[in-house]
Order: C-alpha cells, then sequence, then structure tokens
C-alpha cells in the first residue's frame, strides 16, 4: 500500500474566503471556509490547515508575502497548496520560487467566493490537490482547469482568467 503523503494548506484569505455582511452590504473576510469545503468534496488525504492571514491580496503586503514565504519554509510537509486571492498571486508565487525550497507548492485561489453560487472556489482547489501530488517540487499556479509554472502565467484581466505569459 502507497503511504499517502500530508498536504499542508496555507490561507491567506482572498476572494476563496469572502462572504458578503447582510449589515455592511460588502464582502467581508472573517473566517475559512476550506474546513467545510474538504468535509463536503470528502478529501481524504491527510491534510493540515494553517491560517497565515485572511486579507484581499490587494492589500497583502511585503511582509504579507514574506509570511507566506515563512510558512512554506518552516512546513514539515513536502506538498503545500496556498490558497491567495487572485489579484496578486503571481507576486507571492515569485517571492516563493525565489526562496528555492524543495517543495512542491501549488497557489489557488477564485473568481467567485466559495459561499456564492457559480463559484470556482471548489474546483480550483481540486485542481491544486490534483497537481500538488502529481508535480516535480517547484511553484505552480492552478485555475481555470490548468496548471502552470508560477514564472509564466499571467492574470488575463478582461477574461477574468489566468493564462500563459506568452498568450
Amino acid at each position: 500500500m502507497r503511504v499517502i503523503s500530508p498536504i499542508r494548506i496555507i490561507i491567506t484569505g482572498g476572494t476563496f474566503d469572502k462572504q458578503y455582511d447582510e449589515i455592511r452590504g460588502e464582502l467581508t473576510l472573517r473566517t475559512t471556509h476550506l474546513p467545510h469545503l474538504l468535509e463536503r468534496v470528502r478529501i481524504t488525504v491527510p491534510v493540515q490547515i494553517e491560517i497565515n492571514q485572511l486579507v484581499d491580496s490587494l492589500q497583502m503586503d511585503d511582509d504579507g508575502r514574506a509570511r507566506v514565504v515563512r510558512a512554506c519554509r518552516v512546513a514539515p510537509e513536502r506538498q503545500i497548496i496556498v490558497t491567495h486571492g487572485t489579484d496578486t498571486m503571481t507576486q507571492t508565487a515569485a517571492l516563493i520560487r525565489a526562496a528555492r525550497l524543495d517543495k512542491t507548492i501549488v497557489l489557488t485561489g477564485a473568481m467567485v467566493p466559495y459561499v456564492f453560487s457559480g463559484s470556482d472556489a471548489e474546483f480550483n482547489l481540486g485542481c491544486a490537490f490534483a497537481a500538488v501530488q502529481s508535480l516535480s517540487p517547484g511553484v505552480y499556479i492552478a485555475m481555470n482547469g490548468r496548471v502552470f509554472p508560477s514564472d509564466s502565467v499571467v492574470k488575463d484581466r478582461e477574461r477574468g482568467l489566468f493564462v500563459d505569459a506568452d498568450e
């Protein structure tokens, strides 16, 4: 029987974890939806969840990115998924890549919050789980049913998709 390596999920917030605040009439970040989501999709891989921060990626600064890199570095797991806002996901991926960690790290997020109908969060997370278990060490981005090396992907803001940098 093959031993399944545990996966660490480092949560940073982003649209993935946003929810609607009925009183203020806006999207907010108060908690993560990951435990509920993992239970709902019946993940059978051992998972460690770590809330690193809960911020919109446009609010993440260099200190926040350094916290993500540090969490990846000290994690005992060699397979890591980072949930991240899509606006600055590639910037954080670049810093993780620069750290040259001998781990497989996949960043993913959502264009529509998990709690909303039509969200891509669940699908993107599933792709990230498959990718982190299949790929060699490196830093990747899993979005829109594709897995990209983190140094060759951009967010196409007009179409709301991640694409190869040279498309």
